[in-house]
């Protein structure tokens, strides 16, 4: 990957995870639903799985550049 390119692609990846744990986090402190209409149950490890999938992306990119 080029090197601007590649750069800004990490920096979405890893703020979009970042924001996203964040958001899990704060819900999950107040017991509020993470996603509309679904049992924490399962958003809460789909939620993870996701920002997990997104911050190693960012990392992934970085490391590629």
């Amino acid at each position: 990957m080029e090197g601007g390119p590649g750069i800004f692609a990490a920096g979405v990846f890893l703020l979009f995870g970042t924001g996203l744990l964040g958001w899990t986090g704060a819900c999950a402190a107040r017991r509020a639903p993470v996603a509309e209409g679904v049992r924490p149950a399962v958003a809460v490890p789909l939620v993870l799985l996701a920002a997990g999938t997104c911050l190693a992306l960012g990392v992934w990119c970085l490391l590629r550049r």
